[in-house]
């Protein structure tokens, strides 16, 4: 589509329908986006055009992006420093519990059932072992569960599990050099930095229409996505470490949160969440659905394998157990960034990145729906500071 704003009226239009959607039907704007954008780009292609969607456009790509790195920030200044320290141990035993099993679960699934080679079999099982901060975040927001100690626990282990997924994909396939040094020296010289100034420098020059706290986020976030980004890596990472060390500075700064979470969820992540629906290629799914199907149901079992367990050692009643494995179940963002490296390297083909990428945003919707329509922690729920919207799905 040539006319750049018809192109984003499509998109925004596409929007504020799933918005609409999850207003009727009561479930998590993000599910309806993905939505969306599965129906999108095979409704929206079959009748006008294959191309007409423009999801492969760069400035979506972009803004995708920026939502993914955004969200992923707000959702590590969600973090109470405090709350972590008294939690650490018990967020990262789940969120190892959380990678280990379906790591080596899919893996197995897709090397001995489904025939894979070891290569894209552990690629696999590293797309497959994620949580999606983005998702659970999202949805937690609009429970109000992220301010409660058991929704910042969650946040917590899901950036141990994804922490975990990208130094697996590290060690398997992508090789250590100058430039992945580099990239760990200037992350912590970054974080240093805006541990030390960041707060001394808001209360210097912020607090004006100008927006300087924004502007200064956004340059950070994308100085250090940058630097991930030509390391190898990838430039959502160090967003929740961005958003975890400034959690004491920005996470109190209500006014600031609530402004950024006006840019992030009513212009950035619907690019996010209705792309991620869109790269899901319906024909070549059905055509091997059963392999989608042992993926998707692969990647859930093993995370109840791995999850469940520990919630009952840390006595979680049966309700929250449930609830608490569903959400680690899902997947979003290092799913996809990992079966699209997967894929750019040649590490898989086609064909497999399509089961992968589809079983990973499965992975988003399912699971959560599961854990909203039949497991809410209602005990939480009753602590949050503002009273949810109703969750029907």
């Amino acid at each position: 589509m040539e006319n750049i704003w018809f192109s984003a009226a499509l998109w925004l239009g596409l929007a504020l329908f799933a918005t609409l959607l999850s207003i009727w039907l009561g479930i998590s704007v993000a599910l309806t986006e993905i939505v969306v954008g599965v129906a999108a780009q095979l409704v929206v292609g079959a009748a006008l055009g294959p191309k007409l969607l423009g999801a492969e456009q760069s400035w979506v790509v972009f803004l995708a992006g920026v939502g993914s790195i955004v969200l992923t920030f707000l959702a590590g200044a969600e973090l109470d420093p405090e709350a972590f320290r008294k939690s650490w141990k018990e967020a990262t035993v789940l969120g190892l519990a959380a990678f280990l099993a379906p790591f080596l679960g899919v893996a197995g699934i897709a090397h001995l059932l489904l025939g894979w080679a070891v290569q894209p079999a552990w690629l696999a099982g590293v797309a497959l072992s994620t949580t999606s901060v983005a998702v659970v975040y999202a949805v937690m927001l609009e429970l109000g569960l992220n301010k409660t100690a058991y929704g910042k626990l969650i946040l917590a282990a899901c950036f141990v599990n994804d922490l975990a997924t990208v130094v697996a994909l590290g060690l398997l396939f992508a090789p250590f050099g100058l430039s992945t040094l580099l990239f760990a020296l200037g992350l912590a010289a970054g974080l240093w930095l805006l541990l030390k100034f960041t707060g001394p420098f808001f209360r210097r020059y912020g607090g004006r229409t100008s927006e300087l706290e924004a502007k200064f986020l956004l340059f950070a976030l994308f100085l250090l996505g940058g630097l991930a980004t030509w390391s190898g890596s990838e430039a959502v990472l160090p967003a929740y470490l961005v958003g975890m060390v400034l959690a004491g500075t920005v996470g109190r700064d209500h006014a600031l949160v609530r402004r950024l979470r006006t840019l992030t969820f009513g212009f950035l992540t619907p690019f996010y969440f209705i792309r991620a629906g869109s790269l899901v290629q319906i024909p070549a799914l059905l055509s091997g659905f059963w392999v989608f199907l042992a993926l998707l149901l692969g990647k859930m079992l093993t995370k109840f394998v791995g999850v469940y367990p520990v919630t009952a050692r840390y006595r979680y009643p049966h309700g929250e157990s449930m609830y608490t494995t569903l959400l680690m179940s899902t997947g979003l963002t290092f799913g996809t960034i990992s079966a699209l490296y997967g894929l750019s390297h040649g590490i898989i083909t086609p064909a497999q990145y399509s089961y992968l990428v589809a079983a990973v945003i499965g992975s988003a919707v399912v699971p959560t729906w599961l854990a909203n329509r039949f497991f809410l922690p209602k005990r939480h729920l009753e602590q949050a500071p503002t009273a949810p919207v109703e969750v029907r799905a």
